[in-house]
C-alpha cells in the first residue's frame, strides 16, 4: 500500500517544533506539510511560516478554502464562531483538509497526519480518524516531549518563537474567540485595523441577533473604554505577580514573559481550544 505522510502547520509553537523534530529524527520520511489559510491570521504568522520553510528546505502547501470566513458567516446567519459554536474549525480548517486528502484516502492511499500534542498535554485530544486508511500519530506523545522540549527545538534549530508570542498566547485567527481579555487589549495596540475589524463583524453579528460577543459578556467597543482598558491591564499584572509568587520565574526566550497567559487564566476549555489553529 502506497503512503503518504502529512504534517499541518498552524503558524504556532508547537506544530513548528514538530516539523523541526520530524526532519531531524525521520530526515529520510517524505513528509507534506500544509496550512489552512482563513485568511484572517496575524502578519505574524506568515513571516513565521516563511522562516520555517527556509528551515525545512520545502514549501508549506497553503490549504484555502474554496468559501472564506465571510461566506461561512452569512451561511450561519451572521452569528459568530464561539466554544460552543465552533463553524470556523469545521468549515475553515477541517473542511479543507479533508478534501485535500480525500483522493488520496479514496484511491487506496495510506495517509499519515502527525499532530502536536505535547506528553504534558494528557486532556487534549487528536484528531478522529474520519476514514480507514487515515492514520493519526503523536510524535511528542511517543517520544516524551513536553513543552520545554517543544522550545528547545526551535531555539536550537535557530527559528526560536513566533514573534507574536510577546503579546498572544497562540497563533489563530485575529479575532479567535479563545483570546484572553488581555490579549483583545493587546490586538488593539499591535494590529489596530485588526481589532477595528473585528468590532465590524461583531456589530453585525449584533444586529442579527447574535447571542455571542468575541469577548465574553461584553463587546469590543465596551472592551476598548479606557477605563475598561487599564482595569483589564491592571487585573493581569496581579494575576502576574500572584502567578510569579507561587514559583520561581524562569524566562524560555529573551524578551518574553517568563509566565505564560494560559498559565495565569488557565488553558480554554474545549480540549484546550482548537487542535488544528492552535497550537
Amino acid at each position: 500500500m502506497k503512503e503518504k505522510h502529512v504534517l499541518g502547520l498552524s503558524g504556532g509553537r508547537d506544530s513548528a517544533a514538530l516539523a523541526v523534530f520530524m526532519r531531524q529524527h525521520y530526515p529520510d520520511l517524505n513528509i507534506h506539510y500544509f496550512f489552512t489559510d482563513t485568511g484572517k491570521e496575524l502578519p505574524e504568522v506568515y513571516e513565521f511560516l516563511g522562516h520555517l520553510e527556509g528551515f525545512l528546505g520545502k514549501p508549506i502547501e497553503r490549504l484555502n478554502p474554496d468559501r472564506d470566513f465571510d461566506f461561512w458567516l452569512r451561511q450561519y446567519g451572521n452569528y459568530l464562531p464561539s466554544a460552543r459554536s465552533r463553524w470556523c474549525t469545521r468549515q475553515l480548517k477541517l473542511r479543507p483538509f479533508e478534501q485535500w486528502i480525500k483522493s488520496d484516502l479514496e484511491s487506496g492511499i495510506k495517509v499519515f497526519s502527525y499532530i502536536a500534542i505535547r506528553a504534558d498535554e494528557p486532556e487534549r485530544l487528536g484528531m478522529q480518524t474520519t476514514h480507514a486508511n487515515l492514520q493519526v500519530k503523536f510524535p511528542f506523545r511517543e517520544n516524551g516531549v513536553d513543552k520545554a522540549g517543544v522550545i528547545n527545538l526551535l531555539e536550537s534549530s535557530g527559528l526560536g518563537l513566533p514573534s507574536y508570542y510577546r503579546w498572544r498566547s497562540r497563533s489563530g485567527c485575529t479575532f479567535c474567540f479563545f483570546q484572553q481579555k488581555i490579549e483583545w487589549v493587546r490586538l488593539k495596540d499591535e494590529h489596530p485595523e485588526a481589532f477595528e475589524e473585528a468590532k465590524r463583524y461583531e456589530k453585525t453579528a449584533l444586529q442579527h441577533g447574535s447571542p455571542f460577543t468575541w469577548s465574553e459578556n461584553e463587546s469590543l467597543s465596551e472592551l476598548e473604554h479606557p477605563k475598561r482598558v487599564e482595569e483589564i491591564k491592571r487585573d493581569y499584572r496581579k494575576r502576574v505577580e500572584r502567578e510569579k509568587s507561587r514559583k520561581q520565574g524562569n524566562p524560555l526566550h529573551e524578551g518574553l514573559e517568563c509566565i505564560e497567559i494560559d498559565e495565569i487564566y488557565g488553558v480554554p476549555e474545549v480540549s484546550a481550544s482548537c487542535i488544528v489553529c492552535h497550537k
